[in-house]
């Protein structure tokens, strides 16, 4: 061996260099990794080699081949390093005692278990790892192979960390399967997908069919590079509830302030990743995810962490890396097999990889029968070939699934019903929930005499609940969940938390295979549990979680099916869930499994299908849907009124929600009138101060403000507010809601300091009770900085205040929810002011386009937005095309609001500037004229439009050389800015320096 000296800093002689070739199995990676890095840092050469030779290939061959190389061979053991191949215990101690003690020199072995190893393993003098702190597993490294520790190795930093201590988070991966096997090509080929990536957040997909092992493949993938990363988090994302539930959990792990929301919280998580704070090596896991859609709401982006994805679903790859996920090789099979079934030789292993197609999930299972029965394998083929069962029709669950499948399942089910007959009771139990994660321990909060007597043991406390679970999961039917620490934050603990998942093949296969007379004891079973879980007011954040836990069983318990009023409440607070937490997709796909049930069970009129129009339609409304929203209260409201006594609150809540369409859709007088009689009907039957009565007099402000009559709003939001301050609280957030209608009604009305000091107040308290990122907090922040540029003096910049508020809009609403709009509307016409106008005319563009989408063309807000198209158009230089949007604009709020809308009169502003620019001066005059006229008589002689259109006016007589007139009509108007502005504002200076005013349109749907 050629031996190296390296020289200390001070010249003299080091230790000699050695040449050290680590081998291991794919399992042990992470030791593997941490032991060359530990010995290269005190000057050695290592060569890490995955070391599993083939069943064919001898033993003593294969570790002949690793002395090949220079220098000494440290082998990595474990239970596990023995059952590579598989090999028998005689072949491991005839080469250990005979090939490896006759060249003990260059052997060495560290040993990474608590277990008995192998006795012809003392010839490796293995030096104990396990269990211990990393300065004392490198001392005792070091001293097993001879070697003099080197001081500035203790300087020398290391990407990874100590296999044997946690992430900083590890949040809910599933149980590392000691019996995985195999796939180690397969590993590597992931890790390298996700580390070549150069810089942004890396994504890469397991694809495959069902049972394929994708989940097993993450989950060990999780556990090899685990000390690769300080973040491994586990997202369930077969139902989409579940995952934005699990996948805000994170934030409160990471310690982050999120708020309660999962939106909140997902907003959170997002962006700590991708700023790489307080973990810049972080993975998470999304397993089972099928809505390639959802991507661009969910995955974290531009961090430096990496996200593995399985999914059915060869979609992604137009998100990242897609790996197609194989059966197992036939040696991976085989192995497998000979692990758990130590008995059976490798021939009988291939025939049985060869009946089931080597399709890992039936190797598990077909493995755990042979294993625990220690059955032939002839007979154990025999059976499956001569059908022990009548063949059964495939579910669209088993797919390509080998029919020979049943047969071998049903074998399992006979010999369990005879040795562990409640095992096959909870699996039967488990066959009534949904596939994927199963909340199981629900059902050990029902007492036992409201059980069937078959099932009443799992109440009571005895050991068979624990030897059932065990059994199920021995046989790989099951798996148990295990949850995190941090998952369990501010939830009760216990039986009742217990959770399984059931992959949805097997679910599928134990469905059709334990039908039967008593399905339909179980199914009470489970709508009963579900029922009595009702976690309540869906309003209360702290209930989502349980809430996404039950939405996806509701249709296959058969609780849709259910005229239960307990039932009936749950479907409903369900839907509530739905609206509160956001989750409007899922609540609009639940609202049309529930009908579809609930048509057959009650009347159109019905208060149950009445409640649920109800539901549905705050679900539209919220997302954008305003016209099926409208066409659903018209025909419940009809359904209410054909009754021979409709009940008044119900009547009361149905106007209130057809008076919102009505709003939505631009038809605001006839909204108006039906919000006032609401309010008086509210005053008459609830009293003046009741909740509801508060909230329809809320909607009335709403409405007063649509129709522009400022002043009378901000009395009705005023009153509202003292009512709530009194009734509720100053810190509810209804409370909260009239601080923000009577801040932006103040603003309206010109009153810019008024309204900046009362939202400053307001904003601070919605961010102490509700939290940054709440959406009634982000509509506060874009009231308050309107109120700033407003109440502002000339040149602040807003730029970057408002593109962070539109980042977080866009993460809680989506780019086309019409909240989000309003502030891309108002983002893109700072953008024009300030000089931006590329980037303007793109979110003008994008507003206007999606409000068309939204409300059709014949609108007020659409025919609004063409005026700040025009200005836009007129800032770079199009002077005709800008005239053209001003009088589009102009026509349209006149047909639809009036000559005398404070948008009319805007827009009126904006037309008569146009004409003004392209020479058309009599006729600028002409309107600048009008519009002051009729802006007096609305808004008054001091109101901001009011002073716009008279220095307007000013500027066209002066245009027209009536500069007398011109003098005095400007000279009038800068005395007012200055006394009711401020000297220094920007309307004044403005009007000092003889700017052209002009009005950007804030466009409110309400």
């Amino acid at each position: 061996m050629v031996a190296q000296r390296h020289l200390t800093e001070d010249g003299g002689p080091d230790q000699e260099s050695q040449h050290f070739v680590v081998a291991f199995p794919g399992h042990h990676r992470p030791w593997a990794t941490w032991i060359a890095r530990r010995l290269e840092a005190h000057g050695h050469r290592v060569t890490s080699h995955r070391w599993d030779p083939d069943r064919d290939e001898s033993l003593e061959d294969a570790l002949g081949d690793l002395l090949l190389a220079r220098g000494r061979v440290l082998l990595v053991l474990s239970d596990w390093f023995f059952q590579l191949g598989p090999r028998r215990e005689g072949e491991w101690n005839t080469v250990l005692r005979g090939f490896v003690a006759a060249n003990a020199d260059r052997f060495a072995a560290v040993n990474l278990t608590n277990r008995a190893l192998l006795p012809a393993t003392a010839v490796l003098e293995p030096v104990d790892l396990w269990g211990i702190a990393e300065q004392e597993a490198e001392r005792r490294l070091l001293t097993r192979l001879s070697l003099e520790p080197t001081p500035r190795a203790d300087t020398v930093a290391s990407p990874s960390r100590y296999p044997s201590d946690a992430p900083a988070v590890w949040g809910e991966v599933p149980r590392r399967n000691s019996r995985f096997t195999g796939r180690d090509d397969l590993l590597n080929r992931i890790q390298e997908s996700l580390t070549d990536v150069e810089s942004g957040a890396a994504v890469c997909a397991l694809v495959g069919m069902s049972g394929i092992g994708k989940t097993q493949l993450a989950a060990e993938y999780a556990h090899r590079f685990s000390p690769d990363y300080d973040v491994v988090w586990w997202v369930n994302s077969d139902q989409r509830g579940t995952q934005r539930d699990r996948f805000g959990e994170l934030a409160p792990a990471l310690g982050l302030r999120g708020g309660s929301e999962p939106g909140e919280r997902i907003r959170a998580v997002r962006d700590a990743l991708r700023r790489g704070d307080p973990h810049s090596r972080w993975l998470v896991i999304f397993d089972g995810w099928e809505d390639v859609e959802e991507a661009t709401a969910m995955l974290p982006r531009g961090g430096t962490g990496h996200v593995l994805i399985t999914s059915r679903n060869h979609g992604w790859r137009t998100v990242g890396e897609v790996v197609e996920v194989p059966v197992f090789r036939r040696a991976e099979s085989t192995g497998y097999l000979m692990r758990r079934a130590p008995h059976i030789t490798a021939e009988e292993a291939d025939k049985v990889a060869v009946e089931f197609a080597d399709l890992p999930l039936q190797m598990a299972h077909a493995a755990a029968l042979l294993g625990e029965w220690q059955m032939p394998v002839a007979e154990y083929l025999d059976k499956v070939h001569s059908g022990e069962i009548n063949p059964l029709d495939t579910t669209t669950e088993l797919g390509d699934y080998p029919s020979s499948s049943l047969t071998s399942w049903s074998m399992f089910f006979n010999r369990v019903r005879d040795s562990e007959p409640r095992a096959l009771e909870l699996l039967k139990l488990c066959a009534c929930f949904a596939p994927g994660r199963i909340p199981i321990g629900l059902v050990r909060g029902v007492a036992p005499a409201d059980l069937p007597e078959q099932l009443r043991w799992i109440a009571d406390n005895t050991p068979d609940w624990p030897r059932a679970l065990d059994t199920l999961a021995n046989y790989s039917v099951i798996t148990k969940d295990s949850r995190s620490p941090s998952v369990a934050e501010g939830r009760e603990s216990g039986p009742r938390q217990e959770s399984v998942h059931m992959h949805r093949v097997v679910h599928g296969i134990v469905r059709q295979l334990t039908a039967s007379d008593d399905r339909e004891i179980h199914r009470d079973v489970v709508r009963q549990v579900l029922v009595g879980s009702n976690p309540g007011e869906p309003s209360d954040s702290r209930q989502w979680p349980r809430y996404a836990e039950i939405l996806p069983q509701l249709e296959f318990s058969g609780v849709l099916e259910s005229t239960d009023p307990r039932a009936v409440q749950l479907v409903l607070n369900s839907l509530r869930y739905c609206y509160n937490s956001g989750e409007y997709t899922v609540g609009m796909d639940l609202v049309g499994v529930v009908r579809a049930k609930w048509d057959e069970l009650f009347a159109p009129d019905a208060p149950e299908m009445l409640e649920l129009s109800a539901r549905t339609t705050v679900i539209l409304r919220a997302s954008g849907r305003f016209a099926e929203a409208f066409d659903r209260d018209v025909a419940a409201l009809a359904l209410l009124e054909a009754q021979p006594e409709p009940d008044p609150i119900r009547l009361m809540t149905a106007n209130a929600g057809l008076s919102s369409d009505l709003r939505f859709l631009g038809r605001y007088p006839e909204a108006y009138e039906l919000q006032r009689d609401l309010v008086e009907v509210g005053r008459e039957l609830l009293g003046a101060e009741e909740w509801t009565t508060l909230l329809a007099q809320h909607s009335l402000g709403v409405s007063l403000r649509l129709l522009g009559q400022y002043e009378k709003a901000y009395e009705v939001d005023l009153d509202t507010l003292r009512k709530r301050e009194a009734v509720l609280r100053a810190r509810h957030s209804n409370t909260l809601h009239s601080v923000n209608a009577c801040a932006r009604d103040l603003r309206l009305l010109g009153r810019y300091h008024d309204a900046l000091a009362r939202q400053e107040l307001g904003v601070r308290t919605h961010i102490q009770v509700l939290g940054e990122h709440h959406p009634q907090t982000l509509w506060a922040q874009h009231n308050l900085v309107l109120c700033r540029r407003r109440a502002g003096t000339k040149g602040e910049d807003f730029g970057p205040v408002m593109a962070d508020l539109l980042a977080r809009h866009e993460r809680v609403y989506g780019k086309s929810h019409h909240n989000n709009l309003m502030l891309v509307t108002d983002y893109g016409n700072y953008l024009r002011v300030h000089g931006d106008l590329g980037h303007a005319k793109d979110l003008l563009a994008e507003a206007e386009d999606t409000y068309r989408s939204l409300v059709g063309q014949a609108h007020p807000v659409p025919s609004g937005m063409q005026s700040n198209v025009g200005l836009l158009m007129q800032a770079e230089g199009n002077r005709d095309g800008a005239l053209v949007l001003f009088e589009q604009a102009l026509t349209g709020l006149r047909t639809l609001l009036g000559d005398d809308h404070p948008w009319t009169l805007g827009c009126a502003l904006n037309a008569s500037g146009g004409r003004n620019l392209t020479g058309r001066l009599e006729e600028a005059a002409e309107l600048s004229r009008d519009t002051l006229r009729r802006a007096r008589a609305v808004m008054g002689d001091d109101h901001p439009m009011t002073l716009s259109s008279q220095t307007a006016l000013a500027a066209d007589l002066r245009a027209l050389q009536q500069r007398e007139e011109a003098d005095k009509v400007e000279e009038d108007a800068l005395q007012k800015l200055t006394r009711t502005m401020g000297a220094q504002h920007q309307h004044t200076l403005s009007a000092r320096q003889r700017v052209r005013p002009y009005w950007d349109f804030e466009p409110y749907l309400g």
